[in-house]
């Protein structure tokens, strides 16, 4: 066995790795290290001689171990041969870097292997589930159709680098697919359609749209589904209609998933407690959601309003300043009042318009980086209560109707077996039991996958609760940032200001005054008669 390694010499990349295949700070998974070595393209014979190096005979590898098969994986890639003694020499030193290419696979596979082995644990924190993708969506110019005009969206996925145009019936489409494939997830609410639509309805619905589809490509479940990929990366025409044609009769999650013949197992005891103790938690987060998104929305608000204020105070300082009316001294006398303003009001007026777009560029800040962040946590949770409403009133409503039918049949066949008078309609109601028993085990996993799904989309929820910390954080950086530029801007209005004070007021010693008397009596200077 090699020489234990110093904590001191370990690269970053070697944590990195650490992290992908073992993120809870557990065993390194024997699998997972096997297809770690083969991305490192050596020969099957030094993987195995790596493996022998390090492998602890425990059916498991510690972090320690992963760390020297990393390092002696390098070792081997610059041609070494592989001993035991080989990393004695690099006491003290950084151990070398391997080469495994991109990681992105094996995190994957991580994941799915920390879902078989522990399926009630979501496995994602906020920081990974947004790092799934995402989403841009951008409006593009108007285009006249036949009749009327439509709006067309620019759809940027940063997981699979493309870029489409869709519009809003295409989403429409979508909505519906989804819904039918993943009727046990949180599906977010489409905005309504509306024609003749103002820009400012245009713009609201854009932003829900967004929001849409970043809920659902960072869903754990549906982020790498056939039917997602296809909208986020079709670049024909048509999608409406195309999407409909491939994706029609699409199975649901419970007939493709691997894990619904056991949902019963995937159950706890006590889940119904459970969920309705979780459903009064995250009813109390939604209301505090509410509540924060009506306040970020009156800072929004007020940041327009004094943007708006300190533009036209601006405006109104900059008119009068280039006011070209001719003052004599008939009406200033020995005052330069006037003049001292105006060379003061033009300074100022400059000034006013950074205020205005200071208070601009803070109420565009708080609208992307609160209301918007709180808007997506409103619509993921709206989701799941519309989620919570399809349990009761679908799966656990026909389950417990299929069961009321049982017992018709029932009491059916039993009357007819005692009337013993059609002994042929007794066989089609024991047929027809038959054929219930059947349904009913087929409804009755249904509602333990459909509760199952209720578990992991409640983590879902709690998973998200990470980002009451971005909109706190980002709330502090605006108005920290937004007011460090206003009262700089401020105080470098004082020279400007200076030269309003009537300190900097010069006399002249004889003023030229218009000749005195009256256009209608000069006989008495000053007076009218």
């Amino acid at each position: 066995m090699t020489a234990d390694l110093v904590f001191g010499s370990i690269p970053p990349f070697y944590r990195e790795v650490y992290d992908i295949v073992s993120p809870n700070q557990e065993q390194v998974d024997r699998d997972l290290f096997v297809q770690l070595l083969v991305k490192s393209s050596l020969p099957k014979q030094t993987i195995m001689q790596i493996w022998d190096l390090v492998d602890t005979q425990q059916g498991f590898m510690t972090r320690n171990g992963l760390y020297k098969a990393l390092a002696l994986t390098a070792l081997a890639q610059q041609g070494k041969s592989i001993n035991d003694k080989l990393l004695e020499t690099f006491s003290g030193q950084e151990l070398p870097k391997p080469s495994l290419g991109d990681l992105s696979d094996l995190k994957a596979s991580s994941l799915k292997l920390r879902r078989e082995r522990t399926p009630n644990v979501l496995c994602f924190d906020f920081k990974e589930l947004c790092e799934i993708d995402s989403i841009k969506l951008e409006l593009v110019p108007e285009k006249k159709g036949i009749i009327l005009k439509h709006v067309e969206y620019e759809v940027t996925s940063k997981r699979h680098k493309t870029t489409v145009l869709r519009r809003y019936n295409d989403f429409v489409a979508l909505h519906e697919l989804l819904t039918a494939r993943f009727a046990y997830r949180v599906i977010p609410r489409l905005p309504p359609k509306k024609i003749g639509a103002s820009r400012e309805f245009i713009e609201q619905r854009k932003k829900c749209l967004r929001r849409y589809l970043n809920i659902i490509a960072r869903h754990p479940q549906m982020h790498d589904d056939k039917l997602v990929t296809f909208f986020l990366t079709f670049a024909g025409n048509d999608v409406q209609h195309k999407i409909k044609e491939q994706f029609r009769g699409i199975p649901d999650e419970f007939m493709t998933c691997d894990m619904a013949s056991r949902a019963k197992d995937l159950v706890p005891m006590d889940t119904q407690q459970q969920l309705a103790t979780s459903k009064e938690h995250i009813k109390l987060v939604y209301e505090t959601v509410t509540r924060l998104k009506d306040i970020a929305e009156g800072m929004v608000m007020r940041s327009t309003l004094f943007a708006t204020d300190m533009l036209h105070l601006g405006r109104q300082l900059s008119i009068v300043s280039n006011d070209s009316t001719p003052i004599t001294t008939w009406a200033t006398g020995a005052s330069k009042t006037w003049d001292r303003l105006q060379k003061g009001f033009r300074l100022l007026s400059v000034e006013f318009a950074s205020l205005s777009d200071k208070a601009t560029q803070a109420a565009v800040d708080e609208e992307d980086g609160v209301v918007e962040k709180l808007s997506f946590f409103q619509d993921l949770i709206t989701a799941y209560k519309d989620l919570c409403d399809r349990h009761e009133k679908g799966v656990l409503h026909d389950h417990q109707k299929a069961i009321q039918k049982m017992g018709q049949y029932k009491k059916k066949k039993m009357s007819a077996t005692v009337q013993s008078s059609d002994t042929g309609a007794v066989d089609q109601l024991e047929q027809k039991i038959l054929e219930q028993e059947g349904e009913i085990a087929n409804m009755e996993n249904r509602n333990y996958y459909s509760l199952h799904c209720l578990q992991m989309e409640t983590q879902l929820i709690n998973a998200h609760l990470d980002i009451f910390y971005e909109i706190i954080s980002c709330m502090a950086r605006v108005e920290t940032a937004t007011n460090d530029d206003l009262a700089k801007i401020w105080a470098s209005m004082e020279p400007a200001i200076s030269v309003l004070s009537p300190s900097t007021q010069s006399f002249i010693s004889k003023p030229q005054l218009s000749p005195v008397g009256s256009p209608n009596n000069n006989k008495y200077p000053g007076f009218s008669k």
